[in-house]
């Protein structure tokens, strides 16, 4: 017998029970907007060019643009389309940009963890040092914003065997770490269900544009063609379209504008979707019983 996780059991989803978001429509849209800190000369590292060596000055400065320079860019591409945004924090992050979240909040901003930093990775801790990483990114963000944050991203999106358990026991609502659906599904935990919210790995610009090397003209059209797909599709079930994004990455320059040109397509098409924040999809979900696949 082959090993399962034994979190969801398999559901086609074209036999499942239909439902609406608000205002009747079908395809409920967000982007995610992950604001990460690595630490210098240690641990795991996004690159840009590989093969280098601690200190890697060329990688962790790029990654540092996107704090510094790109998320501001981005900020204001947003607000000029309207677009909500949730953003996927590092704890560190407070204390490494001070002032950074505190000029994106806004109304139409959520803010959910993303782990302490991505030079970790959550799965290869002990499940008492684990709980404690989550609890300490879960106190850091709660005195921060003035609420304990719904949703959970590991960074890397690391799990160990008891990750899901780990987060639904601190308070979480939401994980984002599976992508085997376009609608939420419930995951079982040892102490109850939680939601896991569709977030995207093909439509993201870490894995596609660093990963695989896609340009970004080709990554707009990625994105154009995925919701004009998606948009279609969810004439027979309703859907979630998510956008995940990171600053050093998306906010280049040369990759603002095609990302303009996507997003102002998306937009274009604002009465015919739910454009929102994840947690606001994950409660919407989470209030209706016919949402979220049955358990295993």
């Amino acid at each position: 017998m082959l090993k399962t996780h034994g979190r969801y059991a398999f559901s086609a989803i074209d036999g499942r029970p239909d439902y609406v978001w608000p205002g009747g429509r079908r395809l409920a849209c967000y982007v995610a907007l992950n604001l990460e800190h690595y630490a210098f000369g240690e641990g795991l590292r996004e690159e840009l060019v590989g093969g280098g060596h601690e200190p890697d000055v060329l990688n962790y400065s790029w990654r540092d643009y996107g704090n510094r320079v790109a998320v501001w860019r981005l900020k204001a591409l947003f607000e000029s389309l309207n677009v909500p945004l949730t953003l996927l924090v590092n704890s560190s992050v407070y204390t490494h940009a001070p002032g950074l979240i505190e000029r994106l909040r806004s109304d139409t901003t959520e803010v959910s963890a993303h782990g302490r930093t991505n030079s970790e990775a959550q799965g290869l801790l002990t499940e008492a040092d684990e709980a404690a990483l989550i609890r300490e990114a879960t106190r850091e963000i709660a005195q921060r914003e003035g609420k304990a944050p719904a949703g959970w991203l590991g960074p890397w999106l690391s799990e160990s065997k008891v990750t899901p358990d780990l987060v639904q026991e601190a308070g979480y609502r939401y994980i984002m770490d599976w992508c085997m659906d376009d609608q939420p599904v419930w995951l079982k935990t040892r102490s109850g269900r939680i939601l896991s919210l569709p977030y995207p790995q093909e439509l993201n610009d870490s894995s596609t544009i660093v990963g695989r090397r896609v340009g970004a003209s080709d990554f707009a059209d990625m994105i154009i063609d995925q919701f004009d797909e998606m948009l279609e599709q969810s004439v027979h079930q309703p859907l979630v379209f998510g956008l995940a994004l990171h600053p050093y990455v998306i906010g280049q320059p040369f990759r603002i504008r095609h990302l303009r040109r996507a997003l102002a397509h998306i937009a274009r098409h604002r009465e015919q979707i739910w454009i929102t924040t994840g947690g606001r999809i994950a409660e919407h979900a989470i209030g209706l019983d016919q949402a979220g696949t049955p358990l295993a």
